[in-house]
């Protein structure tokens, strides 16, 4: 559908820019399907690591329930009140604990020996040398 395909005297103009639109991203969705379905599931696990196995499912889901929101409501049916809709939201839920885990592993490490080092370097130890000749009060400074 192009806008030469849509009559321009039934539909407005902003609903015409918007049912091109929709063509298009229809299209770009066909496009990653096909993709997606030119290899199998299981040879696509197997190149993948745990983690992002985890977010290819959870994306499928989501995909899967997303337009399946979109059928019911080109149904008539309203999918606020369906259960889709606690189904979205409890694959967001797990999406949010994949990003979490992925959010961890990318943070950095604490390198414990090097901490350490740090610290111990930045504080101050007298040597015997020093306790020697620092017996004697410093110019300008007044025990009390």
């Amino acid at each position: 559908m192009s806008e030469d395909d849509i009559n321009t005297e039934e539909y407005p103009p902003e609903i015409c820019d918007c049912l091109v639109a929709f063509e298009k991203s229809l299209g770009s969705v066909d496009e990653m399907l096909k993709t997606m379905m030119s290899v199998s599931r299981s040879e696509l696990l197997q190149k993948l690591e745990p983690l992002e196995q985890a977010k290819l499912d959870l994306v499928s889901l989501y995909t899967l329930n997303s337009m399946f929101w979109v059928y019911l409501a080109t149904q008539g049916i309203n999918p606020k009140e369906h259960p889709v809709k606690q189904e979205l939201e409890r694959i967001r839920t797990y999406m949010n604990k994949v990003k979490e885990i992925a959010d961890k592993k990318k943070a950095s490490k604490l390198d414990k020996g090097a901490a350490s080092r740090f610290v111990r370097n930045a504080l101050w130890e007298p040597n015997a040398e020093s306790e020697h000749t620092s017996k004697t009060p410093a110019k300008g400074k007044k025990r009390k």
